[in-house]
């Protein structure tokens, strides 16, 4: 119950002798307000019209029995959660676990001893104040997630109507004939990126999917090394504005024209795995440092990035979930999270390594597309915070 400051909670004392009610009211009354019923009938009515904070309830009593006015109590939306101690000279075993069972929070024998009273009403009236302000917060985070899943949906639609120019200009723009190649290319090149981002705000509705085990994963037969070929040509200017160095091996060699890495994904899914990481990656390395990109290749394709800078210590344990970030003004914490979602989805892996001082690297495993078995993808487990 909510209380005005200063206000003193309420105890409704329920017992058909008026000699009990005048020694527990004795006992109470400096610190409660107390509300008193010789009958079943009349405590009912006296809890459903205003709920006390808490009921001490004889059993034995003429019209209704205590037992049957806890069962009434508990199953009435508006007490149900008002806490019930049993006061009475029943103490045998059976009694007592017959007044628990209906939902009584205690059972105190009589005669009563003023101390261990004020104890157990301090008590249980406390727990249920803690249990009515957990679920008020319950409620809130519900709400909470909520509004954020209806403003994810908003930012989704709304993102897609400027998009629509920026896909639909070079368009135009490219069916006209007085442009040079290289002009061409920068209009081909903001083509190709609004189309990406548009299938970057459709997919994150796939990553909401995953998260709630809904996503209907068909996996095909793709080519990740020309996937991540195709995430560092989108980040050639940001690699090109640190000078950092940037090798493919395959097996430990460099790649020839016709090399393909061929797993079992999806690739708009793997694209977005390997875009989170390969960005986080061009971001910690230092100016003019290196950055390595290892594909090993067996019935598991192991992918590792290696590059310089190191994990804070601080977050390394967390370092998968989600709005976990460190260092990054305008940082989310969503892309390690993300894509460990989406690792999980295809049946593989992510890990972190931070065994080599100044160097991070981070392997994802995936199932190589010869031998592949079709298999139900994994319900991602409740991120930890």
């Amino acid at each position: 119950m909510e209380h005005e400051p200063g206000c003193k909670q309420t105890i409704l004392v329920v017992d058909d002798a008026p000699e009990n009610i005048d020694v527990i009211k004795s006992i109470l009354v400096p610190d409660y307000t107390v509300k008193v019923a010789t009958r079943g009938v009349l405590a009912l009515k006296i809890a459903q019209s205003q709920p006390p904070d808490l009921v001490l309830l004889d059993v034995m009593m003429p019209d209704l029995d205590g037992y049957e006015v806890c069962r009434q109590l508990k199953t009435s939306e508006v007490t149900r959660d008002v806490p019930v101690i049993f006061v009475t000279v029943r103490d045998q075993t059976e009694d007592e676990t017959r007044g628990l069972d209906l939902g009584a929070v205690d059972y105190i024998s009589k005669p009563i001893r003023p101390p261990i009273l004020r104890a157990r009403i301090r008590t249980h009236i406390a727990l249920a104040e803690a249990r009515r302000r957990l679920a008020l917060q319950n409620r809130a985070l519900i709400d909470a997630a909520r509004l954020r899943e209806d403003v994810e949906h908003i930012m989704r639609h709304d993102l897609k109507s400027p998009l629509n120019i920026i896909i639909g200009a070079p368009q135009f723009l490219l069916m006209q004939s007085n442009f040079t190649n290289e002009q061409r290319e920068y209009l081909n090149d903001i083509l190709e990126a609004g189309q990406r981002m548009l299938s970057m705000i459709n997919n994150s509705l796939d990553i909401f999917k995953i998260e709630n085990g809904a996503y209907d994963f068909r996996p095909k037969r793709i080519d990740l090394l020309a996937v991540m070929q195709g995430v560092l040509a989108e980040l050639r200017m940001a690699i090109a504005n640190k000078h950092l160095q940037v090798t493919i091996l395959v097996d430990d060699r460099e790649p020839g024209e016709t090399r393909r890495v061929e797993v079992m994904a999806e690739d708009l899914l793997c694209h977005s795995m390997l875009s989170n990481l390969c960005k986080n990656a061009v971001e910690a390395s230092p100016q003019g440092d290196r950055i390595t990109i290892r594909f090993e290749c067996g019935p598991q394709v192991v992918l590792s990035i290696y590059n310089g800078g190191e994990v804070p210590e601080n977050i390394r344990d967390r370092f998968f979930d989600k709005f976990v970030t460190a260092g990054k003004r305008d940082g989310t914490g969503l892309g390690t999270y993300s894509a460990m979602l989406i690792a999980r989805t295809h049946h593989g892996s992510i890990t972190l390594d931070t065994s080599t001082p100044g160097r991070t690297c981070l392997r994802v495993t995936l199932p190589a597309a010869q031998d592949y078995a079709p298999r139900r993808p994994p319900v991602p487990q409740t991120p930890k915070g």
